[in-house]
């Protein structure tokens, strides 16, 4: 009977630490705002910084580190893989077409990790100071503000392939682009609401000139895309094959302003990519995209709330991945 009891004894003790363990790799996986608080209370100080110096110098760098946060989270989750530079054999996620050469800002994180390496060693991920830096480009250049919640950890892997996979291109429609979102967990609200991230993009010729010059057997021209502005955009794109690969903006209206003139364009049918004017074109997302033309402040909020929770897709957290010294590579 003794015996019986010690078992029991122990088994419950067993149960007890199982499940404080699970409750505390639960809580572990939480981020939250302030979590460098105690540890490296400067940290967003010096992210901000080193975002402010770059955009002053260079506006579109804002832009591009909004950016590398989407193309990092929505491959592996926010985990900082598309920071990592290929290793011999092992081509990573930044050398995928997708991003190179066009994703900019990888200086800017390189200057801040410095930074707060040198006063807070191996504390602060590569991730969270992506997530910072893009929230900072949003303020910089729309007056966009919003608290990032932190405590993600750095992964230790990137795949190019994985890019092609995950990221989606220029050419998707409306429910292509629907269905991608929704499986990161992303409502079609909030995908139009985060394509106005584009107000302050740039672009490719080749991403967009099959509109002009090859759209299907019917219409050479995409008949959805407001004639003067296809022939403006034919005086900078030159037909196949072109000579070189010019760069415009998403948005000629504010260029280097995060608003919401992105989808006031669109409304005029000067959406330069199919996944832009495809937002008004579907039944789904039209009316998103007239009540963002309309409603400038409240598709503001709704971005910062959009961009907090794509912040949160598939982190790393509590003891997974690990807290690189370098950003460009992992740790040995």
């Amino acid at each position: 009977m003794g015996s019986r009891s010690s078992l029991a004894v122990l088994y419950c003790m067993t149960i007890a630490i199982c499940v404080l363990s699970a409750s505390t790799f639960a809580s572990g996986k939480q981020l939250r705002v302030g979590f460098y608080k105690s540890t490296c209370p400067s940290a967003e100080a010096i992210v901000r910084k080193a975002v402010n110096k770059a955009v002053k110098l260079n506006p579109g760098i804002a832009a591009g580190l909004i950016r590398m946060h989407f193309h990092d989270c929505f491959v592996r989750g926010c985990d900082g893989s598309v920071l990592l530079k290929s290793t011999p054999g092992i081509p990573s996620e930044r050398d995928h077409p997708a991003n190179n050469p066009s994703l900019r800002g990888f200086e800017v994180i390189d200057e801040a990790k410095a930074q707060i390496e040198a006063i807070c060693p191996k504390t602060v991920s590569c991730a969270d100071i992506l997530a910072f830096a893009a929230r900072d480009g949003s303020y910089k250049l729309g007056r966009i503000n919003y608290a990032v919640p932190a405590g993600r950890r750095d992964g230790r892997v990137s795949l190019l392939n994985e890019v092609t996979q995950s990221l989606p291109p220029p050419s998707f429609n409306a429910k292509q682009l629907i269905d991608n979102f929704a499986r990161k967990g992303l409502s079609a609200d909030e995908m139009v609401t985060l394509s106005g991230a584009h107000s302050i993009g740039v672009s490719r010729c080749s991403s967009f000139s099959t509109r002009l010059y090859s759209f299907n057997v019917t219409h050479p021209q995409d008949p959805s895309m407001d004639p003067h502005f296809a022939a403006y955009l034919k005086t900078r794109c030159p037909p196949p094959p072109p000579t070189g690969d010019p760069i415009l903006p998403l948005d000629s209206r504010t260029p280097h302003r995060l608003d919401n003139m992105y989808y006031v364009e669109i409304t005029k049918r000067r959406g330069l990519l199919t996944s832009d004017q495809t937002l008004l074109s579907s039944p789904a997302t039209s009316n998103m995209v007239l009540n963002n033309a309309k409603h400038g402040s409240v598709w503001a909020h709704k971005f910062a709330n959009a961009m907090t929770k794509m912040g949160s897709l598939d982190v790393l957290t509590g003891y997974q991945g690990e807290i690189r010294s370098h950003c460009s590579v992992v740790n040995y």
